[in-house]
């Protein structure tokens, strides 16, 4: 039985963990187990470039959060190594660890995750992690608007070059 003191900050511990469960947008539960410390650099520093926070949790501290946000559907998940990646984006954690995922090949799995206060399946989390950031989005978007503007920016040079005024005139 832990002392006062010692139980006193675990809990302080699992309630951050839970407040912050429950603030993000969506989150994955990862297995690092396997990768060296040079990739585990390059994954944190990947995590702060996308406002991703990746933390490794014990695993009986990230069950009481789980717990406590509702989330109990991801109890069976939590077992050997355990990191947890959690963002505002729903889509950042997925994407981020999604693509470690696949340079480490098996050496760092996806275990689970959640979105909206929901736990998800393996299937929504892939969904996820495969949408293109939201600058590439936005740019996608922007092209689209734009596509039929610059195509009839292009028509009308053709016609007054086909009626001999000059390009400079027909912008």
């Amino acid at each position: 039985m832990p002392n006062a003191k010692v139980l006193s900050e675990k809990q302080a511990i699992v309630a951050a963990l839970t407040e912050k469960i429950q603030n993000s947008g969506a989150g994955v539960i990862v297995d690092y187990k396997g990768i060296t410390v040079a990739e585990d650099t390059a994954l944190r520093a990947e995590c702060r470039k996308n406002d991703v926070e990746y933390s490794v949790i014990k695993n009986t501290l990230l069950r009481f959060a789980f717990n406590n946000c509702g989330l109990n559907e991801l109890d069976e998940q939590l077992n050997g190594t355990t990191s947890l990646a959690i963002a505002a984006d729903p889509v950042a954690p997925a994407r981020v660890i999604a693509e470690f995922a696949k340079k480490l090949n098996g050496r760092f799995e996806i275990k689970g995750g959640f979105l909206e206060g929901k736990a998800v399946p393996m299937e929504t989390v892939n969904a996820l992690a495969s949408i293109p950031a939201l600058p590439v989005l936005q740019a996608q978007v922007l092209g689209t608007m734009l596509a039929p503007i610059s195509a009839l920016a292009c028509v009308i040079k053709q016609i007054a070059e086909k009626q001999g005024a000059p390009a400079e005139a027909a912008e």
